[in-house]
């Protein structure tokens, strides 16, 4: 039955006319959907303007209207097909990887069993040799001293110099060394994990790119801003300043947390921006609630309206998730974007320069309107006096 249903519902963006999905979707006045060029296609090819389904005619060509909902709708199932398809050949390969990986470790540990196995043929050929040669010896000294010919005795005697014996090895001091696999499995491993690596920083590209469709153009909101805060004049930058500015103490002002907010607030669909953290030990990014209380000392939580990461001391990162989660960095990201999907209550922040991802909210509820939040923190003494400064978002 579920799979009837879904049937059922992929039906309607489906052309009538091409039987495919619906590119550029219009309605024609009758409230029938279809490709754009293949209502025009037909109506230039029968030169009537009859609806291909409920066969209303029209005296004129009427203006088709793209509809909007129908063409959201599929930009979202092509999304989703772009994603398994993403997803298919990306565990298609790590699949590969890793069976292939199998086979070379075990061809790796036949290969070794079977060099100890000819080493230890080899020794037991030439043990077989030398017991030949000695049984053989053994037999003709057993001949000879059976015969009552003195004479023959004493020539067979020195032709087989009897007081040197047939050259053997001390196999006392013979071992066979058992092969080594320490560190066989470990190294396969750790290839499988480079593989793994490669394939996941092609994945984060992917999905960088992706979200930076998504940009806005933010800028610093002064009325909001703390009066220790120095906002640029085009409000791309923030830093501290060493005086505090005498400005009125407006109820959407923060007053102890030297933070500023965005101008720009979203209520839904999905936006992305990047900001550069280059040359400070101290930051605080991420998204806050229009509603949230300004005056006093702020805990930055969801719970508080926060969704936020930080860096302390220079290499001290943080999700703000309440309870904190550490994050572990590679290396400490020069410039940071923030994705933020409204509907889908997730708020995701990467390394742009290394395209790796850093941590994601997941499961939010938004109600109220979100803005863009900043943090530069205090100087401590000039060494985290860098700006916080609003990039322009550059799609590779």
């Amino acid at each position: 039955m579920a799979a009837a249903n879904y049937l059922s519902s992929e039906d309607q963006f489906l052309c009538s006319i091409c039987l495919d999905v619906f590119t550029d979707p219009v309605s024609t006045p009758c409230g029938h959907n279809f490709c754009k060029n293949c209502i025009t296609e037909h109506w230039n090819t029968s030169n009537r303007c009859l609806c291909p389904i409920c066969k209303e005619g029209f005296t004129t060509r009427p203006d088709l209207r793209v509809n909007t909902f129908i063409s959201e709708m599929v930009a979202h199932e092509e999304d989703a097909d772009r994603e398994i398809a993403e997803g298919v050949q990306v565990f298609t390969s790590l699949k590969e990887s890793v069976e292939r990986g199998l086979n070379e470790l075990i061809n790796t540990i036949k290969e070794k069993q079977k060099t100890t196995e000819k080493q230890a043929e080899a020794f037991i050929k030439e043990l077989e040799q030398e017991i030949s040669e000695l049984m053989k010896r053994s037999t003709e000294v057993e001949q000879l001293s059976r015969s009552e010919d003195h004479l023959h005795l004493l020539q067979s005697v020195q032709s087989l110099n009897i007081q040197q014996p047939p050259p053997t090895k001390d196999w006392t001091q013979v071992s066979i060394r058992p092969s080594s696999y320490e560190g066989t499995v470990v190294k396969a491993v750790v290839q499988l994990e480079e593989i793994l690596s490669k394939e996941m920083k092609k994945l984060l590209e992917s999905e960088l790119k992706r979200v930076q469709q998504y940009a806005v153009d933010v800028t610093l909101d002064p009325d909001i801003a703390h009066p220790d805060l120095i906002l640029s004049d085009d409000g791309k930058h923030v830093n501290l300043g060493d005086v505090r500015k005498n400005l009125p103490d407006n109820p959407e002002r923060f007053s102890k947390c030297v933070c500023v907010l965005g101008k720009q607030s979203f209520s839904s669909g999905r936006f992305y921006f990047e900001v550069q953290v280059k040359g400070k030990t101290d930051w605080v990014l991420g998204v806050a609630r229009e509603s949230i209380n300004m005056k006093g000392e702020i805990t930055l939580s969801p719970q508080n309206g926060f969704w936020t990461i930080w860096l302390r001391n220079g290499n001290e990162y943080k999700a703000l998730a309440n309870p904190d989660v550490l994050l572990s960095l590679k290396s400490p990201p020069q410039k940071v974007g923030v994705f933020v999907d409204y509907e889908e209550g997730l708020v995701s922040f990467y390394d742009v320069d290394a395209a790796a991802f850093i941590y994601s909210f997941t499961g939010c509820y938004f109600t109220d309107k979100l803005l863009p939040f900043f943090c530069p923190c205090r100087n401590d003494g000039g060494k985290n006096s860098a700006p916080l400064i609003i990039s322009p978002v550059r799609v590779n």
